[in-house]
């Protein structure tokens, strides 16, 4: 992606600890799902399907998308409404299109705006996905002073 100041990214991302957690992946993979169980723990919404992404010096502030801020698409229910997370910066992707090792070593690195951040492979799968991506955020996100 090329550097410009900011952009929108077709990413979701839900706000915890003062750090943004990216969800990305092909449709169907649990990204909303993957939110929705994030928000039932305490976390708040930066966006379903998409954020905004701008520089902050050294960090990557991600924030609600226009147009659509706030709204979490649940399936089989409708379009929710809640309050979207003021921007913070982004520590960590987890890529639900992928498979993830059972124990993961390197993290892979993403790039936008020129700021690499951490991507994890994820799968939501059955077993405690908010508590273990809550987990894959506090060991592999990227820590903000």
């Amino acid at each position: 992606m090329p550097a410009h100041d900011s952009c929108v990214v077709q990413m979701g991302a839900v706000a915890t600890g003062g750090r943004a957690l990216g969800i990305i992946g092909p449709p169907g993979s649990g990204k909303s799902s993957l939110a929705l169980a994030l928000i039932d723990r305490g976390a708040r919404l930066i966006g379903d399907d998409g954020a905004t992404l701008s520089r902050d010096g050294a960090k990557l502030l991600i924030g609600p998308p226009p147009n659509i801020a706030g709204m979490i698409e649940v399936t089989g229910v409708g379009i929710m409404r809640l309050i979207p997370a003021d921007p913070v910066p982004l520590a960590l992707v987890l890529d639900l299109g992928q498979s993830g090792e059972r124990l993961p070593g390197r993290i892979a690195q993403g790039e936008w705006l020129g700021t690499e951040i951490p991507v994890l492979a994820f799968d939501p799968g059955t077993i405690a996905p908010a508590i273990r991506a809550e987990h894959a955020l506090t060991l592999h996100g990227l820590s903000f002073d």
